[in-house]
């Protein structure tokens, strides 16, 4: 599991995806759930180490990445 000290590090979640862990949000609401149904939950928010599209992961399944 990670936390707020491995915010700038390579990360690597539950799906083997690798990138760098942009923040954590204890209390993340999905803009896209309905409103009054949103559920406040922790929310890792990671990049990908050349760009592209940054992804969100529960923080509890994500660990810090081998360095190669």
């Amino acid at each position: 599991m990670i936390d707020r000290t491995d915010i700038g590090h390579r990360v690597q979640d539950v799906y083997g995806r690798v990138g760098i862990l942009r923040d954590i949000d204890p209390a993340w609401e999905d803009p896209s759930d309905p409103p009054h149904h949103r559920t406040r939950r922790p929310v890792a928010f990671i990049a990908p180490e050349h760009g592209g599209r940054e992804w969100h992961a529960d923080p509890g399944t994500v660990t810090r990445a081998q360095t190669s």
